[in-house]
């Protein structure tokens, strides 16, 4: 029988509802395309590491669909009712367990009159074996290690050069069972004769795999100085070695044979392979050291990950298949790390950043406006991204501080260190070309005024410098004449213009007026709300999540009034009371001063278009 889904739509789409043990159970049957996600990072979000690290086998850092329902499968399997995994439970009830090794270790673990295994409970048994475990293995460590804390060093001087030597021996042996084969078993002329041919180091590739010394087959039956067995050839370790090979040999004799066996001139193959053996005890040891818990208490281990699967899967799923918390604002999401407090906003949808730039690159693609923030808290730092999603733009510059909370209520100095622009709001859009003029205006304004200043500046320094001052002058009626007509011609001119828009709107009816300022604000501002319109219209959460290594499978839209509800603006509390009397509030200029100057402003226009 087919598995009934339900689906609810936020975001512009549709996303699974997972609300049952049996939703998560029959997800490996639900069409991977229906996903919201395909594949997220273990690192840089807000979710139990532990239980990330559990689900990860191949531990590539990610999270993949396939890893999620085998954990899923691996949960149902030893629950008797898999119920529990849709329970918001801290562990799993010593009852819905089906397992019998999974009932022993939660019987041992439990302290009496429980019945739940908790994910702290199970997680300390796991460390209490573990630490066992450890402390046994160290306990044997004494008799494993015949030279004591030198013996690592000596078994890296033998692993260095044990294929070498063995080569050796085995040369010679073969030498010996042949003499026909000794010139064979050394170097022939002619690789001499090629190796001379070029510029030769010492650690070449070519002359470190020469022989490791010359093979001469000893008689049969004759001895030696240290003879092990009939035909053996020590190997003379103080002359005769190939020069790429004499330091390591140097360092086996100091490290190895002379701690092991007392000091040698000669190594025979019976004192190489009795430092080998001599050795073998420690390596036995050191491939023995534990790396969790002993096989006898894997269940408690097991026992561990079944408490983190029932109480975390379920969540994970919501995070993962569907963004159900986030989209119905019921609950933060994992990506969301905090909330940043800058110029009296609170933005929501934060998420970490390693790379500023590589994540601006992409995230631009989202449509929305990212300020990228360095977080420091004493000696840690952190870098994210906030999103800002209302109020305007005017006071969003790089420098500017804030302070930002992340999901365990620390908070941490937030500089803005770069932005990525784009329209906030359609009312941010309609005012902008205003905005934008009058701040072009005051800056030409400041630009000419520090100019002249500059000027006046430098010719009065340099006429107090080197003039002497000079006789009045007598008033040039002239000169001043051409400054009073540009400056009418100027008038006029605005005059005119004034004129013209006066006297049109004039001659309007009196409720055309305000439609035709109104529809002259709307011909200005028309460009900038239609290009605001289309982008707020396509502001997407994917591009914000894949420059973070997410595989977001779904084009998850944020609409204007759900982007409006992820950054809250500053209010006054419901019940506030609020004083508006402001002591040093500007004074408010009389009304008949602006009637006087608009009477002054019609007669000058007046006069000069007449």
């Amino acid at each position: 029988m087919n598995h009934q889904w339900k689906f609810f739509r936020a975001g512009g789409f549709d996303q699974v509802s997972l609300e049952s043990a049996s939703d998560l159970q029959n997800l490996k049957h639900l069409d991977q395309k229906l996903w919201v996600a395909l594949s997220c990072p273990t690192t840089g979000i807000e979710f139990d590491a532990r239980t990330l690290t559990l689900i990860d086998v191949d531990a590539d850092g990610h999270i993949r669909a396939n890893e999620l329902i085998a954990a899923i499968d691996w949960a149902s399997e030893r629950l008797g009712y898999a119920d529990v995994l849709a329970g918001d439970l801290p562990g799993v009830p010593l009852a819905a367990i089906k397992d019998d090794a999974l009932i022993s270790a939660a019987k041992d673990v439990l302290p009496a009159g429980e019945t739940m295994i908790s994910v702290e409970l199970a997680s300390s048994a796991e460390a209490a074996y573990t630490s066992r475990a450890e402390a046994a293995w160290q306990a044997a460590g004494a008799a494993a290690m015949p030279l004591g804390e030198a013996t690592e060093a000596a078994c890296a001087a033998v692993a260095a050069v044990k294929e070498k030597i063995d080569d050796y021996f085995v040369r010679c042996r073969l030498a010996q069972f042949d003499a026909r084969s000794s010139d064979a078993m050394n170097v022939a002329e002619d690789t001499f004769k090629t190796l001379g041919a070029s510029a030769l180091v010492m650690d070449a590739e070519g002359v470190s795999a020469l022989p490791l010394a010359k093979i001469v087959a000893a008689p049969v039956g004759a001895g030696d100085e240290i003879p092990s067995r009939v035909g053996d050839t020590p190997l003379e370790m103080d002359s005769g070695i190939n020069p790429a090979w004499t330091a390591r040999i140097a360092a086996l004799r100091d490290m190895a044979i002379t701690p092991l066996l007392g000091a040698r001139a000669k190594l025979s193959e019976a004192d190489w392979q009795a430092v080998q053996d001599q050795l073998a005890v420690y390596r036995t040891w050191v491939s023995a050291k534990p790396a969790g818990l002993p096989p006898e208490a894997q269940a408690v281990k097991d026992l561990e990950r079944l408490a983190r699967y029932v109480r975390d899967l379920m969540p994970l799923a919501n995070n993962f298949v569907a963004f159900r918390g986030f989209y119905t604002r019921t609950s933060k999401a994992m990506f969301q790390i905090g909330t940043l407090y800058l110029d009296g906003r609170a933005a929501e949808l934060c998420v970490s950043v390693h790379d500023a730039a590589k994540h601006a690159s992409m995230a631009s693609l989202s449509r929305m406006f990212m300020a990228y923030c360095d977080c420091v808290r004493g000696s840690e730092r952190l870098h994210i991204a906030a999103a800002f999603t209302a109020g305007d733009t005017d006071q969003l510059m790089v420098g500017r501080n804030g302070v930002f909370y992340d999901r365990q209520g620390r908070d941490w100095d937030a500089t803005i260190t770069r932005l990525a622009e784009h329209p906030i709001s359609l009312r941010q859009a309609f005012w902008s070309p205003y905005k934008r003029l009058a701040r072009m205006i005051s800056d030409q304004l400041q630009k000419m005024a520090a100019s002249k200043a500059a000027g006046v500046d430098a010719q009065m320094g340099a006429v107090a410098a080197t003039a002497p001052k000079p006789p009045p002058t007598a008033f040039d009626v002239g000169k001043f004449a051409g400054i009073f007509a540009a400056i009418g011609l100027a008038v006029g001119a605005l005059g005119t213009v004034a004129a013209g828009v006066i006297s049109g709107l004039l001659s309007l009816k009196w409720w055309q007026i305000p439609l035709a300022v109104g529809g002259l604000l709307m011909l200005i501002s028309a460009p900038s709300i239609i290009i605001a319109w289309f982008k707020l219209q396509t502001r997407n959460l994917g591009p914000i999540l894949d420059a973070n290594g997410w595989a977001v499978n779904a084009r998850a839209r944020i609409n204007i009034p759900f982007g409006t509800s992820l950054t809250q603006l500053a209010k006054l509390p419901e019940g506030a009371q609020r004083s508006l009397s402001d002591p040093y509030a500007e004074k408010e200029t009389p009304w008949i001063i602006y009637l006087v100057v608009i009477l002054v402003v019609v007669a000058a226009v007046a006069w000069f278009t007449r």
